[in-house]
């Protein structure tokens, strides 16, 4: 399976996405980059087996920028050497069973300044530095909202799979002790039952 994606270009753009990576799948997703674009890739497994997925970066060359085997999370920071599309792609082909539930977050270049310093005859003011600094406080609170969320996603989902493992021991060991009480019983009723003796008289 082979899912293309084709994201829009903009000057700063960050696009962070979740799907289902099914069990021998494979995922890929394209993105134009201008050369020396500083990007960021950042992704984790939320849910699935044992929570870990392959990973790949391709430049326009198919040069391999970055490449991992079976993580569960990871950030990869590079600057493009070249105008082209670049390919990443996220690999479940060693799985056989489970399927995976994989969050990106693939950020090319970086956002424009709240206030751009062309065409400028002062320094910023006490409240655009106010504002500034406000705005990057928001943009640390969203990172960890974020990443909070997929810890609590992941978390629910260990929870979630643990509870069912011990239902099912539960269930079994409800069967087990049932079947042994009840061969108990019939060894003990063995024992007490009365054996009747056949007597043969032999006449003479």
């Amino acid at each position: 399976l082979l899912l293309v994606v084709v994201l829009a270009a903009c000057a700063a753009r960050a696009s962070e996405i979740t799907f289902e990576l099914p069990d021998n799948a494979k995922q890929c997703f394209y993105e134009e980059i201008a050369q020396g674009t500083k990007c960021t890739l950042e992704f984790q497994v939320i849910t699935g087996g044992h929570y870990d997925v392959d990973c790949r970066l391709e430049d326009p060359d198919g040069t391999v920028l970055y490449k991992e085997m079976k993580k569960q999370y990871d950030s990869f920071t590079f600057t493009a050497s070249r105008n082209g599309t670049y390919k990443f792609c996220f690999s479940n082909e060693f799985s056989t069973f489970t399927h995976k539930t994989v969050y990106f977050d693939f950020q090319v270049g970086e956002d424009p300044p709240l206030f751009p310093s062309e065409n400028r005859v002062t320094a910023l003011t006490q409240m655009e530095s106010a504002c500034v600094s406000i705005h990057e406080a928001l943009k640390s609170v969203i990172d960890y909202q974020t990443h909070f969320r997929l810890r609590e996603a992941q978390g629910r989902s260990r929870a979630e799979d643990l509870n069912t493992r011990v239902a099912y021991w539960s269930v079994g060991e409800a069967i087990i002790l049932l079947v042994v009480s009840i061969g108990q019983v019939f060894l003990l009723k063995s024992f007490f039952s009365d054996k009747r003796t056949t007597t043969t008289r032999v006449g003479s």
